[in-house]
């Protein structure tokens, strides 16, 4: 069975191409001796239809264009309604003479970014253009900066390739198309927060938000914060009055990670929310309305916990119109092949190196080992070999999982006996002797501190086989 590949296309940069477009030749010569003086390139177009026809013939139509309102074949008015029509992405300026001050004024509510009164001076012009450009480019940067949120919730990139994930993957493109509350269940790093964003993304609220908070990294008082947002002076260190996410994602989507972790007090609070949308930020006497879809994610058994008192059975139902269980990696071995090859990819570009592949010893051990980490830990694992390996190729060495070995081999340690302590022992000495000792590039693999380094390398007493390159 092959893997299925979804794909997403990221568009091009605004550029700095003014379009100039006025009947009057020594108006266009003017502004564009001016404008290429400053460094801009520059287009002229003495009428309505050659301008109309030069944009359909453009391959990308990019910058802004200043635009005389009176011209004989076209009305400035009639090509900016135009303009608008067919390529919304372009700034309009309008240029107007005296006494049609009310024609730019139209013009502004048809959608014009600015208008120019004739004469005008070349500062006001030199001005107008640099804001109108920088506006693109905030444009063009939020565009950007939206697109990689989304990648990092929604890739794009999906590879499925066994039957259990991919009527995970269908049941949650059908979910897409409701409004209704999902529950997605799972071990940790199976791919909930992705299953999320595809719900999202596949939806009806995909222009809107999509939020997403992990309710087992914060406090019980500063979860109730981000989640409800407060006044200021509501408590110590509110200086100012603060949305939350339930607010900050009306419209769209929040998806709150364990949620088995949410305290009963807060739990009655967001039940209110999903009863009737409505919520009172912290500090505040007058409640506020949201309209929220509601995506909750979760490694434990919530029929259990509400059993047991620690869930409350109302919300657990309210939250449960449809439940998606997501199967762990080593159920669905047939997906970590296809994996692999994309993860490297990944790893590659982000360290800045060039990786052919994986040793075959190594890819056999990857497809045997067990993944309690799940798909999150393979990834890293790949990662991890793409820094540590001395070759174009991940070895064995190179994957640093004192668990792994080549189909055949004896692990040096007795699994069943290998300790935490030993397999921390085993990874520390393995980094360290791959970075020849260098504590700081080590701490940095290892991901924590150069501190903790020190303490872990007096704890499990380990010396440097060459003590001067110990630095």
């Amino acid at each position: 069975m092959n893997p299925i590949f979804f794909a997403n296309e990221l568009g091009g940069l605004m550029g700095n191409l003014i379009y100039i477009c006025d009947d009057e030749d020594e108006m266009c010569h003017y502004l564009q001796k001016l404008l290429e003086g400053h460094n801009y390139q520059v287009e002229c177009h003495y009428s309505g239809k050659d301008l109309l026809a030069a944009l359909s013939r453009a391959e990308e139509v990019q910058g802004m264009l200043l635009l005389d309102v009176k011209m004989p074949d076209v009305d400035g008015q009639e090509v900016l309604h135009q303009v608008r029509n067919q390529f919304p992405q372009l700034p309009v300026a309008m240029m107007t003479g005296y006494g049609t001050i009310e024609s730019a004024v139209t013009s502004m509510k048809l959608g014009a970014f600015d208008y120019l009164t004739k004469p005008f001076p070349q500062e006001r012009l030199l001005s107008l253009v640099e804001n109108c450009l920088e506006r693109n480019q905030l444009r063009e940067e939020n565009r950007a900066l939206k697109q990689e949120l989304r990648e990092r919730i929604y890739p794009e990139t999906i590879i499925i390739n066994s039957q259990a994930f991919r009527d995970i993957y269908n049941l949650a493109l059908r979910v897409a198309g409701t409004d209704s509350n999902v529950l997605v269940t799972g071990e940790s790093g199976t791919g909930k927060e992705l299953i999320a964003g595809t719900i999202h993304y596949q939806g009806a609220r995909s222009d809107k938000l999509f939020l997403a908070i992990n309710c087992a990294a914060l406090t019980e008082t500063l979860l109730e914060s981000q989640l409800f947002g407060h006044a200021k002076g509501a408590f110590t260190g509110a200086s100012q009055t603060q949305k939350g996410l339930l607010e900050e994602a009306n419209g769209g989507t929040l998806f709150l990670d364990e949620i088995g972790e949410l305290s009963l007090n807060l739990q009655a609070k967001l039940l209110r929310v999903l009863e009737n949308g409505e919520f009172l930020p912290v500090g505040m006497t007058r409640p506020k309305q949201t309209n929220v879809r509601f995506i909750a994610a979760t490694n434990k058994n919530l029929e259990e916990e509400t059993r047991a008192g620690r869930f409350r059975e109302d919300l657990f139902y309210r939250l449960n119109v449809v439940t998606l269980n997501l199967p762990p990696l080593r159920e669905r071995p047939e997906d970590i092949e296809p994996l692999i090859p994309h993860f490297l990819g990944l790893a590659a570009k982000k360290v800045g190196r060039k990786i052919s592949g994986l040793t075959p010893e190594a890819l056999a051990a990857l497809k045997s080992y067990p993944w309690p980490g799940n798909v999150r830990e393979l990834q890293n694992v790949i990662e991890r070999g793409a820094i540590l390996c001395r070759g174009d190729q991940i070895d064995l060495e190179a994957l640093a999982i004192p668990q792994l070995a080549a189909p055949g081999e004896e692990n040096s340690v007795v699994l069943d006996s290998f300790s935490l302590r030993d397999a921390e022992r085993a990874q520390v000495e393995r980094v360290l002797a791959r970075t020849g000792w260098h504590k700081s590039q080590a701490a940095n693999l290892l991901g924590v501190t150069r501190k903790t380094l020190d303490k872990k390398i007096r704890e499990f007493a380990l010396e440097p086989d060459k003590p001067e390159q110990s630095r």
